[in-house]
């Protein structure tokens, strides 16, 4: 029944012709229906959902109007360092990894720091992404994701574990996002999908 309401949405917002990966949105919506559930995101409206089954060279971020039933969102984001440069493909919960951690994620609230204007995050999968908080992991702009450094060095620039935004559209998506909403970081990785107890609870 999820799985088929999942799919429903997937079509209607015609994700597939956005380049969103089913896997991803389906994922992504599971997650989001059992959250919900149990109260632990406050904010139902928007779901977000980052797709690094996708080059850095893809507009890869994706911010859902779930009620609406609309993309409102979708840009490039940076994936970390030493995941991988064109491809994220190695992961880590670790302190100084400098690596992307997969999984959900709940939005925190807005501020200004050494990045600019930025949002917290919190993880919410233990032993997958629950030292986000310790490890600085927040959601920022930064100069190193532009179609120029893309078209200069044919990949995007990388972060130290943050999913990085263009400058332009940080504020406007960290206002629509912040608070209590679902971020997603999506990979097809068969460790990731067998530890989530979200996903398989």
């Amino acid at each position: 029944m999820l799985l088929a309401t999942a799919d429903s949405i997937y079509d209607t917002l015609h994700l597939l012709n956005a380049g969103l990966e089913e896997e991803a949105f389906e994922q992504a919506y599971k997650g989001y229906f059992k959250l919900k559930e149990l109260g632990q995101i406050s904010k139902t409206d928007v779901l977000t959902i980052a797709d690094f089954s996708k080059p850095s060279s893809a507009k890869r971020l994706f911010v859902l109007d779930m009620e609406e039933g609309k993309i409102l969102f979708q840009t490039l984001v940076a994936h970390g360092r030493n995941s991988g440069l064109i491809y994220a493909k190695e992961f880590s919960n670790k302190p100084e990894s400098n690596k992307s951690s997969l999984g959900f994620y709940r939005t925190l609230q807005s501020y200004y720091g050494e990045k600019g204007y930025a949002m917290r995050l919190e993880g919410l999968e233990r032993g997958i992404n629950d030292k986000a908080f310790e490890r600085a992991i927040v959601f920022h702009g930064s100069d190193y994701v532009t179609n120029s450094f893309l078209q200069s060095n044919g990949y995007l620039g990388r972060s130290l574990g943050c999913p990085a935004v263009p400058m332009q559209q940080t504020k406007p998506i960290i206002n629509t996002i912040k608070n209590g909403s679902l971020l997603f970081i999506y990979h097809p990785n068969e460790q990731y999908k067998t530890k989530s107890t979200i996903l398989n609870s």
